[in-house]
């Protein structure tokens, strides 16, 4: 391991100044494999959106409502007697070993949070709601948005209750996720000020009581978008589709947020859950252009209001997306110009997480034919977040940019589950893998002469799940001991 200097540090993560999130599947696309997102963005979300429906007193469920009323005459999205998410496969007499479950674990390994979407028949029982928070309860750090939009008419859950109802079942709902699930976050997303001149948030009087039970303040608001798809093409000629000015919607979500502080007398979290402008309605490079402008407004902004913005979503089967699902294939996508802007805004260091050197940690080393090794006594690595874990850095010595630069990992690091950060971009060492090719951290960020790079290494646990037996803090943290450090490979000249 000669091309390790010898020196390791610990190494924290901390919040960014605002936080990226993105969703990934819903009713208008599939899930992406977050191997595959991470190796296309280069580096992971705090959080990943999934979005779910729970109705299961429905005579149908839990079949997806498209397959259950294939036969129904649908004129609109949301026009099925329940929403048209994927079922939540979990709660009373349902099981965690399929979905939304599967899609919890892959995000987590990967070192990303989970924001659950969840809409919700209002009429469910408290057992159904601790059948819920019970599922949930071993995903470590995640968040709830239960219910979103719900000052709207178009959801089934809309349909079923009134506003007051609505925002009463949340707070009922609040309140047994923090007994029996109190590592989960819940997220109100309700209504917004429509108008600057007139300050208020839609039914905020309704929602008076859930906005204070609520952990985060959030709200959807979507520069443009094209709401009559997939059923009605936008064109000049219709109207089920909108572009709003940027500063605009931009000042408008400001001002929500602000409404917010001044209605409960605190501050809490507030973030943009869906944000995009619709290609549909602007073109893919008006697109691009409009998104980081409009990141670019939280980055200049000195007051730094919002935590965190979800970007809607990753592969979408019209033109929400940084793909477009691919007609003839759908586990496929097709990238729009949106996919470069978009790596290239969240790789600005306002919206990356804060890398916090520490303490240095004692290193052995020994030479035996002139090649040296290296040892250490375990470490206690500590996963919470992307906002606030514990691992290790390890300082590599570079000549210049590398031709070759790799990590191969002892028996001890076998089953290891590593999120590793290299010059700006980050890798997943899945458990079971004992290489990994660091080489793509080179391609566009070049080394320009000799200089130090650290090799961040952290640890997620490798099925997704906390474990209980760790401690009084399991649900909030994960430990991993780690017992040996890779086997750095770095090389400055072609081998031939």
């Amino acid at each position: 391991m000669s091309d390790f200097s010898g020196r390791l540090k610990k190494v924290h993560l901390a919040p960014a100044d605002c936080a990226v999130d993105m969703g990934d599947g819903s009713e208008r696309g599939l899930y992406v494999d977050q191997e595959y997102i991470l190796n296309k963005l280069h580096r992971p979300h705090r959080a990943i959106s999934i979005m779910y429906c729970y109705y299961p007193l429905d005579e149908a469920w839990p079949k997806r409502a498209q397959e259950a009323y294939a036969d129904r005459d649908v004129k609109f999205a949301w026009d099925y007697p329940y929403d048209n998410y994927f079922p939540y496969m979990g709660g009373i007499g349902g099981s965690t070993d399929g979905e939304p479950f599967n899609c919890m674990k892959d995000i987590r390994s990967h070192g990303q949070e989970v924001i659950l979407t969840l809409t919700v028949d209002p009429k469910v029982s408290d057992e159904h709601i601790i059948g819920i928070a019970k599922d949930l309860r071993p995903y470590g750090r995640m968040m709830l948005r239960m219910n979103h939009e719900c000052t709207g008419s178009w959801f089934s859950f809309n349909k079923r209750a009134s506003y007051q109802q609505i925002a009463d079942f949340f707070v009922r709902f609040s309140k047994i996720m923090k007994e029996y699930a109190p590592n989960v976050r819940m997220i109100l997303c309700a209504g917004s000020v429509m108008d600057k001149n007139r300050p208020k948030l839609e039914k905020e009087e309704e929602f008076m009581e859930a906005g204070r039970a609520t952990d985060i303040w959030s709200m959807d608001r979507y520069i443009g978008l094209n709401w009559g798809w997939p059923y009605e093409v936008a064109e000049k000629t219709n109207g089920q589709h909108k572009l709003e000015d940027t500063a605009l919607n931009y000042e408008m979500s400001k001002l929500t947020y602000k409404r917010y502080c001044e209605l409960y007398g605190i501050k809490k979290p507030f973030v943009m859950s869906e944000l995009n402008a619709d290609g549909d309605v602007t073109g893919p490079f008006k697109q691009a252009d409009i998104i980081r402008d409009f990141y670019m407004m939280f980055k200049n902004d000195p007051e730094k209001w919002a935590s965190a913005i979800t970007l809607y979503q990753f592969r979408d089967d019209g033109r929400l997306g940084l793909e477009f699902t691919n007609p003839s294939d759908k586990q496929t996508g097709i990238e729009w110009p949106l996919m470069d802007t978009y790596r290239e805004i969240i790789h600005d260091p306002f919206f990356m997480p804060k890398m916090e050197e520490g303490d240095e940690i004692a290193v052995s080393n020994d030479t035996q034919d002139g090649k040296k090794s290296f040892s250490i006594e375990p470490v206690k690595l500590r996963w919470g977040s992307l906002e606030d874990s514990d691992g290790v850095s390890m300082e590599l010595d570079m000549e210049k940019n590398p031709v070759f630069a790799e990590a191969n990992f002892p028996e001890e690091l076998a089953d290891a589950n590593l999120m590793l950060e290299i010059n700006g971009h980050w890798f997943h060492k899945a458990k079971g893998a004992r290489f990994v090719d660091f080489m793509p951290a080179f391609y566009i960020n070049r080394l320009t002469g000799p200089c130090k790079v650290s090799l961040n290494i952290f640890a997620p646990p490798a099925d997704g799940v906390n474990d209980p037996s760790q401690g009084d803090d399991w649900a909030e943290n994960y430990y991993y001991e780690l017992k040996a450090l890779p086997d750095i490979r770095l090389r400055f000249e072609p081998v031939c």
